[in-house]
């Protein structure tokens, strides 16, 4: 019963069709800027990352996407999200009040049809081993995405 109420309370507190198109569009943003990006990556902490990108460089951007106010406030686990990145931005839509958000975080503002990078995020290196790590598991999970898509068969591995 707890289950239950503590799972639409946060319904509640997140728009899922409005998380659905900022994620999109900074999805199409971040593909225009030259980075690879997935929905949805497990990190090593058991969280889940909204949406991950790399770079031709090797960087890894980690975007929290917020729907609302409420959304952003009773979430703090994205300040973990820095552990498993080289850059951490937020991606929000038009009309979110941004000033609310971290100034040392990068921001994207999002509909769904595309983005624009309003402020970069600042650089903090992963280390050596950590991004390894990370470049494993997102390959592994962005094939494993892919051959799911080609063989449903395949759905209900443990990687995607």
């Amino acid at each position: 019963m707890q289950e239950a109420i503590n799972s639409s309370a946060s319904t509640a507190l997140r728009d899922y069709e409005q998380a659905a198109a900022v994620c999109r569009g900074a999805s199409r943003l971040l593909h225009a800027l030259g980075l690879a990006a997935i929905t949805e990556l497990p990190l090593a902490s058991g969280r889940r990352a909204d949406l991950i990108a790399l770079g031709d460089n090797g960087e890894f951007w980690i975007v929290e996407v917020k729907s609302c106010i409420a959304d952003f406030r009773a979430d703090r686990k994205w300040q973990e999200y820095r552990l498993y990145c080289d850059r951490l931005l937020f991606a929000v839509a038009p009309d979110f009040p941004a000033t609310i958000l971290p100034a040392d975080a990068g921001l994207i503002v999002a509909d769904s049809y595309g983005g624009t990078l309003v402020r970069e995020a600042p650089l903090h290196p992963l280390t050596a081993a950590r991004r390894k790590a990370l470049l494993m598991r997102f390959g592994r999970v962005a094939a494993a995405r892919l051959a799911a898509k080609n063989d449903p068969g395949l759905s209900g591995t443990s990687l995607i």
